[in-house]
């Protein structure tokens, strides 16, 4: 039975089978990608270029193959368009206009379309199933006019907020910058006296050391092999892992979703709350703060901070802007890692106590205000993919050109 519903009396209700010839994209080596020549598309956009294209004019495209499968794309003119795609070869041009099934497609209800849990595809004879609607080819222009101009402006404010967005981003990474410079809390300080390539020029007062001078650093525990064995888990004791310290976003770690029985206290460690916590394997550089006290397996490398020379919050902000070049002191291997002894040596700049509170107090102020702002945009942004699906609704009712 259809799945298309509310829609005006002389439009008419089709499989997608009825109006499309469905053929898969060719397949494409990997090796036969050049940096230059026609567009390959692939399974949800331009992969490289080749010498010879399949397709003189845009193609309508269903996504068949991984995650993207059952998303709709309309392919660029003269491209190659390999077997992660499906091609629509629209049957009788006269009937049914390339930019409608393309719109009709994005909107259309496909909870039957794509099959498949670890490995999400689309098959022709899912897609020959789905159902569209049809009406008259003048009405449907009309439509597809009339969905363009809505879209263009609202595409518009869509970039303005991503390059809004965009411009957040490089704010928050010059902040930080600057508050390891001095420049935060020494207002004074000229463009000409920072700091040069690795000649680090700072403001009275301040110095370089290396971290093993201020901290503690030791890598967690956790010895048990089978590393799941039941009976570690299950107890009073918060076990941290690194998707809570990513998941507490350069802050405090509050959540956590697994807990160390007293077997699993035994052959691990249980870390004071305020322990500044660094991943140092797959997401490299990752930080938190504990918030509680807690233990965390090796995959996490512990910092104590000296109270007498360093804050655990500055210490955290100074690894939040020194994450990039963080993973770039890992060796290169399949598996990116860093250890203790390079975490050792990481060279940090070193103001009073007082110095670091102000910068601190500096940073949570700005950053806060920059959540805050954030926070809007994305909300700005979603608010503006509603209003494009509302369109979209509103134009396969018969109701945007109509007024139905």
């Amino acid at each position: 039975m259809s799945e298309v519903k509310d829609i005006p009396e002389h439009w008419e209700v089709k499989k997608l089978g009825e109006v499309c010839g469905i053929i898969y994209g060719k397949g494409l080596p990997v090796k036969a990608l050049k940096p230059s020549g026609y567009p390959v598309f692939g399974a949800n956009g331009i992969i490289g270029f080749n010498d010879k294209y399949l397709f003189e004019e845009p193609q309508v495209l269903i996504s068949c193959r991984g995650a993207a499968s059952g998303k709709v794309n309309l392919s660029p003119q003269k491209c190659y368009v390999t077997n992660n795609s499906l091609v629509l070869d629209i049957k009788k041009k006269n009937e049914l206009d390339k930019n409608y099934l393309f719109y009709a497609l994005s909107i259309a209800k496909k909870t039957k379309l794509v099959t498949g849990t670890a490995q999400p595809q689309v098959t022709i004879n899912n897609a020959v199933e789905l159902y569209i609607s049809v009406p008259p080819l003048p009405e449907q222009q009309a439509i597809v006019a009339k969905i363009e101009e809505l879209l263009s402006d609202l595409e518009n404010g869509k970039q303005q907020l991503q390059t809004a967005q965009q411009q957040l981003k490089v704010y928050r990474q010059s902040l930080l910058k600057w508050a390891f410079e001095g420049k935060l809390t020494n207002k004074n300080l000229k463009d000409g006296e920072l700091p040069k390539g690795d000649a680090l020029s700072l403001p009275k007062g301040w110095k370089i050391v290396e971290l093993k001078e201020v901290c503690e650093i030791k890598r967690g525990k956790s010895k048990h092999r089978p590393r799941n064995e039941p009976s570690l888990f299950g107890g009073k004791y918060p076990f941290i892992q690194t998707g809570d310290i990513r998941n507490a976003n350069g802050g405090y770690i509050k959540n956590f979703s697994q807990t160390y029985s007293e077997i699993g206290l035994q052959q691990s460690k249980l870390w004071a709350k305020g322990t500044l916590c660094i991943t140092i394997a797959a997401n490299i550089g990752e930080t938190a703060i504990l918030d509680l006290d807690a233990c965390f397996p090796d995959s996490v490398v512990g910092l104590v901070c000296n109270e007498k020379f360093l804050l655990n919050k500055y210490t955290n902000y100074f690894f939040v802007s020194h994450k990039s070049k963080l993973e770039e002191l890992a060796p290169a291997t399949a598996q990116k890692n860093i250890n203790v002894d390079i975490l050792e040596k990481v060279k940090i700049p070193l103001p009073s106590l007082e110095e670091q509170k102000l910068i601190v107090a500096e940073l949570e102020s700005k950053l806060t205000v920059c959540d805050k702002i954030e926070e809007t945009i994305s909300q700005s942004l979603q608010q503006a993919e509603t209003l494009r699906q509302s369109i979209l609704k509103k134009a396969f009712e018969g109701k945007l050109v109509h007024g139905k």
